[in-house]
């Protein structure tokens, strides 16, 4: 549950009049500007901050999937070639869970990123580069243009090509030379079964949006965990929940999130109001309700 308001990082990347401005190291993550509430009693979960960090990793070996997303086929053949490639993809899934093997995410050599993306891989990719000492700025999963600069001073100390667009020969190199370890991703994907385990997918996944507007937000930090640990934000932070082994279902969540899935149009804050005693949070105009969260502004 939600508790106080918390500043989120701003972005600093002008892309004309929607574009997103990309602060300073605090505020690589502010680059998609939203706005920000304030505070929320303690026993309410509230889901805000943001200022340097939260950074995913193009290759997890630690409870790593790639999001898909599903469509009904309406072609006969089709379908029929969904549900042969279906079967194929169950049949080897469960060969490899039962010779106990690890299902990587898609290799960072397979992709190219560059500024105004916003992902999974981007905070890998910043992640990596704060490691290596060329990132110096808050993770935020946004390619604006502090991770362009750290990408060129990478690609410069490689003699690559300095473009600051990070395609196959420079995540190749990079993943040689730093490992990608998801601790941000992690932070959030706890976060995120300590607050709204018992909620759908689509309130994990807007428990995760709301952390994630709080760092667009020019009120909160500017880092995925500064936000997740700004004091007397979360509940789950306060009582302990948050240590709590978050599930594949949390990740999952966690990743749908940091590529852009917005289940609350820009909130920055939820409570249950069947517990809620914060007069200010009740006070606020709810945007929706998903399952127990009121999700405000």
């Amino acid at each position: 549950m939600m508790k106080n308001n918390i500043g989120m990082d701003q972005p600093n990347e002008i892309n004309e009049k929607n574009m997103i401005i990309e602060l300073d190291s605090v505020s690589e993550m502010k680059e998609m500007k939203v706005g920000v509430g304030s505070n929320v009693n303690s026993n309410e979960r509230t889901t805000v901050d943001s200022t340097n960090e939260g950074l995913d990793q193009l290759t997890f070996a630690d409870n790593m999937e790639p999001i898909t997303v599903s469509r009904k086929v309406t072609h006969g053949k089709g379908n029929m070639a969904g549900k042969r490639a279906g079967r194929v993809s169950m049949l080897l899934g469960a060969c490899a869970l039962t010779l106990g093997l690890t299902v990587a995410a898609p290799s960072a050599g397979a992709q190219k990123l560059e500024q105004g993306v916003r992902s999974e891989h981007v905070l890998q990719l910043q992640e990596q580069l704060s490691d290596l000492g060329y990132f110096d700025a808050g993770l935020t999963g946004y390619y604006g243009t502090i991770t362009k600069g750290a990408v060129r001073k990478f690609q410069q100390a490689q003699g690559l090509s300095a473009d600051g667009v990070a395609g196959p020969a420079t995540l190749n190199r990079l993943n040689k030379k730093a490992k990608a370890e998801g601790e941000t991703l992690r932070q959030l994907a706890k976060l995120i079964h300590g607050e709204a385990r018992g909620e759908s997918f689509e309130g994990q996944v807007a428990v995760g949006a709301v952390v994630l507007n709080r760092v667009h937000s020019s009120e909160f930090p500017s880092s995925i965990s500064k936000v997740i640990f700004q004091k007397g934000q979360f509940t789950a932070i306060d009582d302990g929940q948050f240590n709590t082994k978050p599930t594949q279902t949390s990740y999952r969540a966690a990743r749908k999130a940091l590529n852009g899935a917005d289940p609350t149009n820009g909130a920055l804050y939820y409570y249950n109001p069947k517990i809620a005693t914060s007069v200010w949070s009740k006070s606020r105009p709810t945007l929706l309700t998903i399952g127990q969260h009121d999700f405000t502004r």
